[in-house]
């Protein structure tokens, strides 16, 4: 049985990897969040220490290793800004890290950490649960066992829409979340490279507050992309079904139907880390310097092959409203 800390505990995506933590039979030492909504934390670990202070956290982590108490995994649920902090204070205390995507915003970063990495002796593991899926797995093996020469045609829409406080929030906010691309696209990124290798091309036609799009020339794919957080953007038809959500992609025209199979991705992502497979920091950079790329180009506008939900009309930012 493994020791864990967590930070981050009362975030949207704390609890899959709470019940990871369980699941694989390993536990919970300690918690930290500086918002102190973690009831959450009863339903697997009620013995586990919490903070609300980071150095308080700190302390009690050093303490009980002082004890001979090891912690060995440190498991990070923290906005993304603050990742490359905290995966840092995790290899410092002696223990690998566990990341949610983005490791990282900036692609220097990664060079940083993989030299703290040789530095301290210990891992850097990133969560690509797409990676896991078993649709995602079967499509990129029939990718790989088809023509050497052939270019698929793909496009990738998803849609989920959020509220005016996602604004208000840290995610609103391009230089601690990345901005749409990033926030809500990163593993839909990884996920394309892994399948249809690296990027040769990258085009990108708009970029707001609530939505990006763009082309993207892959090894073996030409790839149209639109990402949004707007309700607005969702197609009538899947509105009148009373969803929230639209996730789509095809090759050569042909749905990839992946909408099932996300329980327990997690927890297959920390069984594969504890075994030795987990996701490794370099397997990391191809996304994280595409999203960084897409991030500061300027857009074209509605130019060349764009995705066709890319015209839709744009939306006045919810705080700039009259």
């Amino acid at each position: 049985m493994k020791n864990f800390a967590l930070i981050g505990a009362a975030g949207f995506i704390a609890p899959r990897h709470l019940k990871a933590i369980k699941d694989t039979g390993n536990n919970l030492l300690a918690a930290l969040d500086v918002f102190d909504s973690v009831g959450v934390i009863d339903s697997y670990f009620p013995n586990a220490d919490f903070f609300v202070e980071f150095e308080r956290f700190d302390r009690h982590i050093d303490k009980l290793k002082r004890k001979g108490v090891k912690t060995d995994y440190v498991s990070i649920c923290t906005p993304n800004y603050l990742h490359d902090s905290h995966i840092r204070f995790a290899l410092r205390h002696g223990a690998d890290a566990i990341c949610e995507k983005p490791l990282v915003l900036n692609p220097w970063n990664i060079d940083a950490l993989m030299n703290l990495e040789q530095e301290s002796g210990k891992k850097i593991f990133n969560i690509l649960q797409l990676r896991l899926h078993p649709v995602i797995i079967e499509l990129r093996n029939k990718i790989q066992s088809g023509p050497k020469d052939k270019v698929y045609d793909v496009e990738l829409s998803y849609i989920t829409s959020r509220g005016s406080w996602y604004y208000t929030s840290w995610k609103g906010e391009m230089n601690k979340s990345g901005g749409i691309a990033t926030n809500i696209g990163i593993h839909f990124f990884d996920m394309l490279t892994w399948i249809f290798g690296a990027v040769k091309e990258n085009e990108v036609h708009i970029h707001t507050h609530d939505r990006a799009a763009g082309a993207l020339v892959l090894e073996r794919a030409r790839v149209k992309w639109f990402l949004s957080i707007n309700y607005d953007a969702i197609p009538e038809n899947v509105k009148a079904a009373g969803k929230r959500t639209f996730r789509s992609i095809t090759v050569d025209g042909e749905e990839v139907e992946f909408s099932e199979g996300f329980t327990d991705l997690h927890t297959r992502s920390y069984e594969e880390i504890l075994k030795g497979n987990g996701f490794g920091i370099n397997e990391t950079r191809q996304s994280i310097e595409l999203a960084h790329d897409i991030r500061h180009k300027t857009p074209l506008g509605l130019t060349g092959d764009h995705h066709p939900f890319a015209a839709q009309p744009l939306s006045a930012h919810p705080f700039q409203k009259n």
